[in-house]
């Protein structure tokens, strides 16, 4: 079997992950901090907004039973791209909409979905995810990995 990654930023991370573990096809998905400037970054220095990551999914899945369109479009249902560095009552750039991309098809199908999403009328407003390849990707703390399975607790957002 083969394996891809995808990473896509939500908002806070708990409820992205748990939607995203749903979906058949989906090996694995693990929360962490990408898309900044600082070196190992831990959950309280992104939470100041002082390292420039965000709040993200690392997904791994299987192409053959689920595809990058198919991901677009759970990314796209599971939040409100138009808001910018914020999700609902979560504000700051760590809480930004953004898909980081792991190579050049992943780029285009992001744009491509993006541009589709905005001229499709189902949005309010302009798009603001931002859409840029992908970097170290800094696995957050253990307590974080399925937050809410181990709470027992549902995202409703």
């Amino acid at each position: 079997m083969s394996q891809k990654t995808a990473t896509f930023a939500a908002g806070c991370f708990w409820g992205p992950e748990a939607r995203f573990r749903a979906l058949d096809g989906v090996l694995d998905a693990e929360v962490g901090y990408t898309g900044g400037s600082v070196e190992n970054p831990d959950y309280r220095s992104v939470c100041r907004g002082d390292t420039g990551h965000a709040e993200a999914v690392r997904v791994t899945y299987d192409p053959a039973t689920i595809s990058f369109d198919d991901l677009l479009n759970a990314f796209w249902d599971m939040h409100d791209p138009t808001q910018r560095n914020r999700q609902g009552v979560d504000v700051g750039s760590q809480y930004r909409s953004a898909i980081f991309t792991h190579d050049d098809e992943q780029l285009a199908a992001a744009r491509r979905s993006r541009d589709e999403l905005q001229a499709s009328g189902r949005v309010s407003g302009p798009i603001a995810t931002e859409i840029g390849p992908a970097e170290t990707f800094w696995r957050a703390e253990e307590y974080h990995q399925r937050y809410l399975e181990k709470h027992g607790r549902v995202c409703s957002a």
